[in-house]
């Protein structure tokens, strides 16, 4: 099954959404706003293309599809975390370790969150796209099934991942040492929830027309008549 999704996914989608993975989880230990009400970390500038290229294979090709590519993408996170620790510490390089110290706590956190917000999107995706009988593939199906498991699943993962790297972490050996308080994980996990829902608006003309075509042009086909895309 592995093998036959990475075969009938365009490989630029299969490749941008792993970048997009392994970018937002090394941008999010870098705190880019601070106050007793509200933080953000600089992954927010990445994740909603991580989760806009989600919807659109779970659109054409299922849940199922977009947790396999999810999963592919967090393999190809741990594989990279892990070759910068090794690197730092065999090469002794002060500045990369720097970039990587405390990396476990981030991406133990990351991993946690992403995977079940990959879930809480790829099903809420499918079970809100099965309701519009008459015309799955329009505009207004695709938009309200993008839209309302886009902002779900960013709760589910803003919340998770800042309450885990940045309460729960810090106070555990060799974690990254930033420490916010709960209402600052409640701020940040609202507000970029309500940032990637914007970002998903601006962008879903893009995502939809991707997913047309693919349709149109009968991507994936391997994929689709083994296992079929309601799964």
């Amino acid at each position: 099954m592995l093998s036959a999704m990475l075969r009938s996914i365009p490989g630029a989608v299969t490749i941008l959404f792993i970048l997009a993975v392994i970018t937002m989880n090394f941008l999010a230990r870098i705190t880019l706003v601070s106050l007793p009400w509200l933080a953000l970390n600089a992954g927010i500038l990445v994740s909603w293309l991580a989760f806009l290229l989600m919807d659109i294979v779970a659109k054409h090709y299922g849940a199922r599809a977009a947790n396999l590519l999810s999963f592919v993408a967090i393999g190809a996170n741990l594989l990279c975390s892990l070759v910068c620790v090794i690197v730092s510490r065999v090469g002794k390089l002060p500045a990369l370790d720097m970039v990587v110290g405390g990396q476990w706590s981030i991406l133990l956190a990351s991993t946690i969150a992403y995977v079940i917000s990959a879930l809480t999107n790829n099903y809420a995706n499918v079970a809100i796209g099965r309701r519009f009988c008459r015309n799955p593939d329009g505009v207004a199906a695709y938009a309200t099934r993008s839209f309302v498991s886009t902002f779900l699943s960013q709760i589910v993962d803003n919340f998770l991942f800042v309450f885990l790297a940045f309460v729960v972490f810090p106070y555990l050996p060799g974690a990254l040492p930033v420490r916010w308080s709960v209402t600052q994980c409640v701020g940040a996990s609202v507000l970029c929830a309500v940032f990637e829902l914007i970002s998903e608006v601006i962008f879903s003309p893009i995502g939809y027309a991707v997913a047309k075509r693919w349709k149109e042009r009968g991507v994936g086909r391997e994929y689709l008549e083994r296992y079929g895309a309601k799964a």
